[in-house]
Order: C-alpha cells, then structure tokens, then sequence
C-alpha cells in the first residue's frame, strides 16, 4: 500500500496502476523528501513529476507546500489513477491546496510544448527506457527549469549517472537505496563572458 508519507496530505493512501509503473518505495520517497525539505526546496516550488504513474512524488510534494504540480504520465489507465489521487490528496489539504494538472501525454511530447519555468522536477522513468532517450527529456527539459531548479533522476543503480552535462545540467549528488539509485542535478552555471566581467 502506497500513503503520503508527511505533511497536509500525509497518511492519505494512494492508488497504484495495476500494471506498467513501479512505485517509488517508501523508504526512497521518505529519505528524498527530508534531504528536500532540509535544502528548502519543496515550500512554494513549481515541480514537474514525469513518467508520474500514480503520482506519488508529485503529490508528497504538494503535501509538503508545493506551489503547484503537474504529473505527466502516458498511459492512460495511470493518469487517471493519478488524476483520482489528485483529487484525494486535494481534498485531504483542503484550503490552499496547490493546482495539480495531469496530463496524459509521452514525456518527450510534453517537453516541447513546456513553458515552465519549474524549481523542482522528478524523473523515474522505466527501468527499460534506454539512456539516450531520458537524454534527449533532460535536453528537452532544460530550456523550462528555473536558474535554481533541483532535478531528481531515479533509475536503476546499475543503469549509471544520466547525461547531465550534454542536457546543460551538472551533478550535485548521487545514492543508492539497493536497486534503485537517485541522482540529483541542477541547471549548469553559465560561463562569464567578457563583457559581463567588465
């Protein structure tokens, strides 16, 4: 059984597609989201959950004072598992609770059309997806992050660190929970050009 684990929301349980998603473990969600909460990256963020399946991270995040939330998910049946744990984790917070938008739509499709800009985005695409297709996301992704934004990678820990740095982005940290492994990275800082130096 999968729960919001802390905040408005917390203890309100959350549906899981039957098929075709793997669910952050609790163990992950909860060591995540107290290293996000210690860096102040979760009150008033904008955050971007992709391959959301039931929406879990999304919505412990708005649980825990997001701003907003948009979980994009492409098969149908999950989003609107998603779409129903939206509403739930709504209700539970009641008054202020952040605008959640879900979306049934292939990442890389979504990803062109994105305005953003987002403070925080979660990435935990299937273990199968190849690396140069989360690749092309984290390039995609990049033109609609905030100059601050956390982006989070979960995959395999065998599957190794993404592309960062062809994405524009650079690596602040990385750990293993077993199986799985998150990587964290942020937008890359700009090289000074001369006339800004002068």
């Amino acid at each position: 059984m999968t729960r919001i684990i802390a905040g408005a929301a917390g203890g309100v349980r959350l549906d899981v597609p039957s098929a075709g998603t793997r669910p952050t473990s609790d163990r992950v969600r909860e060591s995540l989201f107290g290293a996000l909460e210690s860096a102040d990256a979760l009150y008033g963020a904008r955050v971007l959950d992709l391959y959301a399946g039931s929406g879990a991270l999304g919505l412990e995040a708005a649980s825990r004072g997001a701003g907003s939330v948009d979980l994009v998910e492409r098969a149908k049946s999950a989003a609107a598992v998603a779409r129903r744990n939206a509403d739930n984790v709504r209700r539970s917070i009641g008054d202020g609770a952040p605008a959640v938008r879900v979306h049934a739509n292939p990442v890389g499709s979504w990803l062109r059309g994105a305005s953003g800009p987002f403070d925080l985005v979660f990435l935990d695409p299937p273990y199968d997806l190849p690396a140069a297709e989360l690749d092309e996301n984290l390039a995609a992704l990049r033109g609609a992050l905030s100059p601050d934004a956390l982006v989070i990678v979960e995959r395999s820990a065998r599957s190794g660190a993404p592309g960062w740095a062809a994405a524009g982005l650079e690596p602040i940290r990385d750990r293993a929970y077993g199986d799985t492994a998150l990587w964290w990275g942020r937008p890359a800082a700009q090289p000074e050009t001369e006339s800004q130096s002068r």
